[in-house]
């Protein structure tokens, strides 16, 4: 079964929208337009979709001159000050619902290796995040790894693989940062195989 990629980044211009935020933070329109070749009204289109899904916000320039402040967009990130108000409540809203499964199906609750409940909220809001983007993700809190094969993006070039296999590491990354908590995403697993996908965390 063939799994959509992230939804709020199945164009593949608003991934490379988003790799350039990740990249570098603080971005103006112009920039972005300058950079991708795209149309101002269709970066902000695609800036307001981001935005809507929680993994980029935008501020006014700081500016000590009269004029204008430019708007400043940045990947949302709770590690570099870029918190989204839409990311931090998708998380806590995971973390209702994922206390509530367990005490429902108390055998969900693997405890396994004794995580904190902030590590296991973040897990909440990655499983969450994941799985409203058409993934079904498996993890293992023992191991620390989650597996996202098949990758719906084997099919693609090479240097395609490697742009969007980097913004979901960073979109992933941002989410657990939301979240708040001790786990990080530490690597991608090599694999010769494209379609193998799986990425191991750490705290």
């Amino acid at each position: 079964m063939t799994r959509p990629a992230y939804s709020a980044i199945s164009s593949y211009s608003r991934v490379q929208v988003l790799h350039m935020l990740q990249e570098r933070p603080q971005r103006t329109i112009a920039e972005l337009c300058q950079t991708t070749g795209l149309h101002a009204n269709t970066v902000r289109e695609h800036l307001q979709r981001l935005i809507d899904s929680g993994y980029v916000v935008a501020e006014p320039e700081k500016r000590t001159t009269r004029g204008r402040p430019r708007v400043l967009y940045s990947a949302a990130s709770a590690d570099q000050g870029g918190r989204s108000p839409i990311a931090l409540r998708k998380a806590r809203e995971a973390a209702v619902r994922g206390d509530l499964m367990r005490r429902i199906m108390p055998w969900t609750d693997t405890g396994a290796e004794g995580l904190p409940t902030d590590a296991v909220h973040q897990l909440d809001a990655l499983v969450d995040d994941l799985g409203e983007a058409g993934f079904d993700p498996v993890i293992d809190e023992t191991t620390l790894t989650v597996d996202l094969s098949p990758c719906p993006h084997a099919s693609s070039t090479a240097q395609a693989r490697t742009t969007l296999c980097s913004v979901h590491l960073g979109l992933m990354e941002g989410v657990l940062s939301q979240a708040g908590g001790p786990l990080h995403v530490a690597e991608m697993a090599p694999s010769c195989d494209p379609a193998r996908c799986v990425v191991h965390l750490a705290r």
